[in-house]
């Protein structure tokens, strides 16, 4: 099955739709899939609710279907930084459902497993449990998490063969490979190509069962929230 698609806007076309669950790779805006969110903007699919660490800055990453309100509700662990979501969410124009990092990480790697739901402790007690089962083991309470089946996955990776076979790059992996396991179809933005067999076995950090569209992107932004800067004291 031929995978590579010739851009983004094609590797999107027939599989994204309104109200969509999508999941988004990154964190804050280290291995975010640019062109792909680019893409989903000019597609105009809306109604969408998106799982992603986080959820931009304004007018980069997913900030930008801030601006075009396409997202209707967030699946997040970290909205601290954009002011338009802050602005939706107060307004009431924007649903937002919270999640404990570590336990976003679990319920998209559950739900790459095939696994539906999972106990942890994290959050008992809080308003994270509010209206979830909770249950007793070994005298500790813990709280019911269903885990995340995206209806469509985004992420970006450094490195893809022609099959779909992923590399990533340092801490640019964080949230991809989860959620790329968790999606019902995956696509991938990657700066390289290359052809199967150029990535050893062992340098392959997601295989490509997993990833069913591959796009090229040789030339990302990438870039940082912030830059701070301290001038150097003399000793």
């Amino acid at each position: 099955m031929k995978k590579l698609y010739p851009s983004a806007d094609a590797a999107l076309a027939g599989i994204v739709r309104d109200g969509q669950l999508l999941a988004v790779g990154g964190f804050g805006l280290c291995g975010i899939p640019e062109a792909l969110i680019d893409a989903l903007r000019d597609s105009g699919a809306k109604n969408l609710t998106v799982i992603s660490n986080n959820a931009g800055v304004d007018g980069f990453g997913l900030g930008k279907l801030l601006e075009t309100r396409q997202i209707r509700k967030m699946i997040s662990s970290y909205v601290g930084e954009n002011k338009e979501f802050e602005r939706q969410y107060l307004a009431g124009e924007l649903e937002l459902e919270f999640t404990p990092q570590g336990t976003l990480a679990e319920k998209l790697r559950a739900g790459g497993a095939g696994i539906p739901a999972f106990f942890t402790r994290t959050g008992v007690g809080t308003m994270v449990a509010e209206g979830k089962e909770t249950r007793e083991f070994d005298g500790k309470l813990y709280v019911m998490e269903r885990s995340l089946v995206p209806d469509v996955s985004l992420v970006k990776a450094d490195v893809a063969d022609t099959s779909g076979n992923l590399r990533f790059r340092l801490t640019a992996r964080n949230f991809n490979p989860a959620a790329a396991m968790a999606g019902r179809i995956c696509v991938a933005e990657v700066e390289k190509i290359v052809e199967v067999g150029e990535l050893a076995p062992d340098d392959i950090h997601l295989p490509g069962i997993y990833v069913h569209r591959i796009v090229h992107n040789p030339s990302p932004e990438k870039r940082i929230e912030k830059r701070t800067i301290r001038e150097q004291t003399a000793a």
